[in-house]
């Protein structure tokens, strides 16, 4: 049991023990076509200001992007509609969401920052050959646009080329468009239809000493 992770995070003023999860929860949801002058701020965006490199995961502007983007609330409900029928009830409309890019990503997990949260993330981009890898539980999720997933922060993975057995900086040339633009909502893990789809026991420090 020692062997188990556990991530420890703030709840208000305490720190609590939870286990991480295994479960990756993932399908396809239809959004509408993207407007093309969206895709283009994107497309600049990554280039020029952030200048995205291979592995990076960056934050765009949600609310620029939402200026020149009619079809928000329907791409927002798409997602929300998904998670209420794998039992996550109405969890998205009070999290916190934030827009991102990655030009694939190198394995890490986001337990140190977010270890309270789950993530649910919306892909917006068409498919560019790339999977979200979990290499822990053997999940190996392809990227397409409308490909969704909820998943465990503190469970390591990566965005890797579909024909590789990992990641590998080689595989993200300067002339391949490989940025995969993404929504991505924090769950709280504390609520209850989020621990219970994800099977996470809180306060279990004790349990395994």
């Amino acid at each position: 049991m020692r062997d188990h992770p556990i991530s420890y995070f703030w709840s208000g003023d305490a720190i609590r023990s939870r286990s991480v999860s295994g479960v990756v929860l993932s399908g396809r949801v239809d959004i509408p076509e993207l407007p093309a002058r969206l895709v283009a701020d994107w497309q600049r965006e990554t280039s020029l200001r952030i200048g995205l490199e291979p592995g990076d995961v960056e934050q765009l502007p949600l609310a620029r992007a939402r200026t020149r983007w009619p079809d928000y609330k329907h791409c927002v409900q798409a997602a929300t509609d998904w998670t209420c029928s794998n039992g996550l009830q109405d969890v998205l409309a009070s999290s916190d969401i934030a827009l991102m890019a990655c030009r694939g990503a190198k394995y890490h997990h986001d337990g140190a920052q977010y270890g309270g949260m789950a993530f649910c993330n919306l892909f917006l981009s068409e498919d560019r050959g790339l999977d979200v890898h979990f290499p822990a539980t053997g999940h190996r999720i392809p990227l397409s646009k409308g490909t969704v997933m909820v998943f465990d922060t503190c469970q390591t993975h990566a965005v890797i080329a579909r024909h590789s057995s990992g990641f590998n900086v080689a595989d993200f040339p300067v002339e391949l468009d490989c940025t995969q633009v993404f929504l991505t909502w924090e769950l709280p893990i504390e609520n209850p239809s989020v621990a219970q789809t994800l099977g996470i026991s809180f306060d279990i420090e004790r349990e395994l000493l």
